[in-house]
């Protein structure tokens, strides 16, 4: 029997429940004593106009099936876009713009777009680049329309209050291509289904306990997709999403206090600005019931220093996963502080948690090769370190037109079920925590043994001059010399001594001791969507020039 779900059925659900809760509330300027203007929507607002666009999508030929790029900012005219595309059965091809323009537009290409829905310096891209969009028969302007062609979002709002039919989509049918940003490899379009949207909300729902007067701070616009879904309102931050770790503390507390925001998600830079400003005016953010922070290793430094803003029964969650499978895992600050940020700290790894509802999570024998089926030989014993693979209803099965990146990273069991290859090297404890270790191409390996990257770099950021390091590998594989980075929080005045204290510290414990260069780094190569994975790839080009190998 044919099981139907369309992921906008939620946005009626809510809309039912909550007619008149705001949805979206969007910072719309100042007055003259400079308080916040806001622009807001109601749930019934945003489930009338979405209605509207998509009879206006179907008209023009934007219909069930149609690949079509979104290139909209968090707002209230993005909150319409999507959900009026789910409605009609549309797939939106998302890809982050802080990936830089060139990436940017490959994947943009290789997502086989039909349509295009975008903001004005979207399609004045497109105009200048026009190679890169030559599939794409329908074209969609938020705001004006200059000399481009195509229709406006207003042209497509069908002044009518009849309700909008969804399409009937299946669990299994494509609901949205969303493209890695490539920060850990090559970008690929990951293929979401409706099937997979609904357990990933479920999943956030159970796990995090949300409840329905909620008020959201998505500081990660993909994430403010499912907050009509749960019922969250949505309140958009006044920043620069693409550099999370160049946002003013300022307004991100203002718009907490302002509408006493109870939920909110924040990149580990992110967290690590807004503790350090909070931690020195001695701010209190006693409306927030709970942090999500995610995207990258969050330290157990950074998770004490916020949590100094928050209220006793209030907690920090960092959720691990990728953009294949989130949330998967998941900790709270008071294990975290309690428990594991000793050990984290003596370079045991950095504690991830347990898994979530109903994940299933294997560690493997680290491979850089395919595995056509998964066996029990391949398990490694407690306390290994082992690759991470995981399955679940949230994980997504395939990548789009990518047969490799599907021979590389799924694997299928004797049930034909498909297990995800996070790429992430980890251990398991007697308590069934997971202990993350780093990526597995980051792993350095010599003559002599296999360094991994989280557990090195803990040791090394016990220094109190370390604001983070990094471990990389110079020379040819299984012959590599080990070489850490640092990025210190102030300038360093003496720098032989700096780097002497270093190298005492790495002789101190059996992890760094066959570490013999240290190398000081003003700023880390870091990807655009957190500001907080380290490209240790091209600080390996840096050493290898520095030793001349």
């Amino acid at each position: 029997m044919t099981t139907y779900t369309n992921i906008s059925a939620g946005l009626k659900k809510t809309q039912e429940k909550y007619p008149y809760k705001r949805a979206v509330v969007y910072p719309a300027g100042r007055d003259k004593k400079g308080r916040v203007l806001y622009s807001q929507m109601t749930f019934t607002q945003l489930e009338t106009e979405s209605d509207r666009l998509a009879f206006g999508l179907e008209r023009i030929g934007i219909i069930r099936g149609t690949r079509t790029i979104l290139m909209v900012p968090p707002g209230m005219e993005f909150f319409i876009t999507i959900f009026a595309m789910f409605k009609v059965g549309a797939v939106p091809v998302v890809v982050d713009p802080g990936m830089g323009i060139d990436r940017m537009l490959q994947c943009l290409e290789q997502g086989k777009p039909k349509a295009f829905i975008g903001i004005e310096k979207a399609h004045l891209l497109r105009k200048l680049k026009p190679g890169f969009f030559k599939t794409v028969k329908h074209w969609v302007t938020v705001g004006k329309r200059w000399f481009w062609g195509g229709y406006t979002l207003d042209q497509l709002m069908i002044h009518t209050n009849d309700p909008y039919t969804k399409a009937l989509t299946t669990r299994d049918e494509t609901a949205a291509i969303v493209f890695t940003t490539g920060s850990t490899g090559p970008a690929k379009g990951v293929i979401y289904t409706h099937g997979n949207f609904e357990a990933q909300i479920k999943q956030i729902q159970e796990h995090f306990q949300i409840d329905p007067d909620e008020i959201d701070l998505p500081t990660f616009p993909l994430f403010a997709l499912f907050d009509p879904i749960l019922g969250m309102t949505a309140v958009i931050p006044d920043m620069d999403p693409t550099k999370p770790a160049l946002a003013n503390p300022v307004k991100i507390i203002e718009a907490i206090e302002n509408h006493g925001v109870t939920n909110m998600f924040a990149s580990p830079a992110l967290l690590n600005r807004m503790g350090l400003f909070g931690k020195k005016n001695n701010i209190k953010l006693p409306s927030l019931r709970r942090v999500v922070s995610a995207g990258a290793p969050v330290t157990p430094a950074n998770i004490e220093q916020f949590s100094s803003m928050l209220s006793d029964h209030a907690q920090i969650h960092t959720p691990y996963g990728a953009t294949e499978a989130v949330p998967v895992i998941s900790i709270g600050s008071n294990e975290i502080l309690a428990e594991t940020k000793i050990l984290s700290e003596q370079g045991y790894g950095m504690c991830i948690g347990r898994p979530i509802c109903d994940t299933q999570v294997k560690l493997i024998k680290i491979s850089d090769d395919p595995i056509t089926q998964l066996h029990d030989k391949l398990k490694v014993p407690e306390n290994q370190v082992g690759e991470i693979i995981v399955k679940a209803d949230l994980v997504t099965q395939h990548y789009f037109d990518n047969r490799e990146a599907d021979l590389l990273s799924k694997i299928p069991d004797s049930d034909g079920k498909i297990w995800h290859r996070m790429g992430d090297l980890a251990w398991m404890d007697s308590k069934g925590r997971i202990w993350f270790c780093g990526r597995k191409s980051h792993r350095v390996i010599t003559l002599d043994e296999t360094l991994f990257t989280i557990p090195v770099e803990a040791i090394f950021n016990n220094h109190e001059n370390v604001f983070r390091s990094a471990l990389a590998g110079a020379g040819p594989r299984n012959m590599q010399t080990p070489v850490i980075f640092i990025e210190p929080y102030s300038k360093i005045k003496d720098k032989k001594a700096f780097i002497n204290e270093l190298l005492v510290l790495a002789e101190s414990n059996p992890l760094t001791a066959n570490i013999h260069h240290v190398f000081i780094e003003k700023d880390f190569p870091v990807d655009i969507r957190h500001n907080s994975k380290i490209f240790r790839e091209k600080l390996a080009v840096k050493a290898k020039k520095r030793l001349n190998l």
